[in-house]
């Protein structure tokens, strides 16, 4: 009897469960607003503590070689936020502008990308049909995702535009969470409960180190690659070479996959204009990973994850399946997280009955 009340017990306890969520569900035009803006609200304090996360070790470093806390967090505040806005005052232009023209003539890249997919589509009509089929809904596949990516970006351009405002308060908000990071970290210490100050400290501890070097090398090597990427496509005389650099230096933060997705664009660009710029495209793709793999991501994040590139694999399907292009990029941070605290709960629980 017990054991049948305890599978009662459980079996309410899901289906009232399912209730609460099919309810929740169902009220969503009430709380979708509320949530959309709260996260208008948070973004730039979120936004800012990311910029904090990644500019604090260095203000540390500066003062620890003897320079006052003030005027490292000045340096380092200027130098970051002076090249960031100057990169954006002179780029976003023309970024927007090359976005611009590629959707006015997106008819006449569409026509000749149409005559490439028409001489693909008549050397493969003697293959037998259920490939054809395929590479029909492969094509087909190809075009929606291609109008979806232009549709997407061209709102992307227009949604910085609309959250111009919050995006400049984030340098002020870094400012005084630079300049006060310590009496920060000195106010949640307190505000944590005492029994979980010292585990708590110590997963921090240990997670930043696992995640922080990562994150800082993984953004730095993505903006040299961006920034190579739109170098040579304007060497090469490849069409929208900002455009395309932007969009490689992006994905190159999703580990293995992140260098296919990228190359995509700039081989498609290439393939309206000629044979031999779609060369040009896939060298300079391969010089670059190259670069990428043997020498900048080696120097500059090293090995700081410690983790299978199976795993990493694992975890990159995983979050691409569950949360699309947000998924695979944030896919690598969440497994570092999540393996620094299975390492911590495994030594919480075995160390338990030592101290008993």
């Amino acid at each position: 009897m017990d054991i049948r009340l305890k599978w009662f017990y459980r079996l309410g306890f899901l289906l009232l469960l399912f209730i609460v969520l099919f309810t929740f569900l169902k009220l969503q035009p009430l709380w979708l607003p509320v949530i959309r803006t709260l996260f208008i609200i948070i973004f730039p304090f979120a936004a800012a503590a990311f910029i904090t996360y990644l500019l604090h070790p260095v203000v540390e470093r500066l003062h620890e070689a003897g320079l006052h806390r003030g005027l490292a967090v000045i340096i380092i505040y200027t130098l970051f936020f002076g090249g960031t806005g100057y990169a954006l005052y002179k780029g976003l232009p023309a970024i927007i502008v090359q976005i611009r023209d590629l959707a006015e003539h997106a008819p006449q890249l569409a026509d000749q990308y149409r005559e490439w997919l028409l001489l693909l589509q008549s050397k493969t009509s003697q293959w037998p049909e259920p490939v054809q089929l395929r590479i029909d809904e492969g094509i087909q596949s190809l075009e929606a995702s291609l109008d979806r990516l232009l549709s997407r970006a061209m709102a992307f351009a227009g949604a910085i535009l609309n959250f111009a405002l919050i995006l400049i308060i984030i340098p002020f908000i870094s400012f005084y969470m630079l300049k006060d990071f310590l009496l920060m970290k000195k106010a949640v210490w307190y505000l944590t409960p005492k029994k979980w100050r010292e585990s708590g400290s110590l997963f921090l501890r240990d997670a930043d180190k696992s995640l922080g070097s990562y994150i800082r090398g993984q953004l730095l090597v993505c903006a040299v690659i961006g920034a190579l990427s739109s170098l040579f496509f304007w060497i090469a005389g490849i069409k929208y070479p900002l455009l395309l650099g932007a969009i490689i230096g992006a994905t190159n933060v999703i580990p293995y996959f992140g260098p296919i997705i990228g190359a995509v664009p700039a081989v498609l660009i290439a393939s309206t204009m000629s044979v031999k710029m779609i060369i040009f495209a896939a060298v300079i793709v391969m010089v670059l990973q190259f670069l990428e793999g043997n020498i900048l991501s080696p120097l500059i994040v090293g090995k700081s994850l410690h983790m299978h590139p199976l795993l990493i694999m694992f975890s990159l399907l995983a979050g691409g399946e569950i949360a699309g292009v947000a998924g695979l990029i944030l896919a690598v941070p969440v497994l570092a997280v999540l393996k620094v605290g299975a390492i911590h709960a495994r030594r919480h629980f075995t160390a338990k009955p030592a101290a008993e």
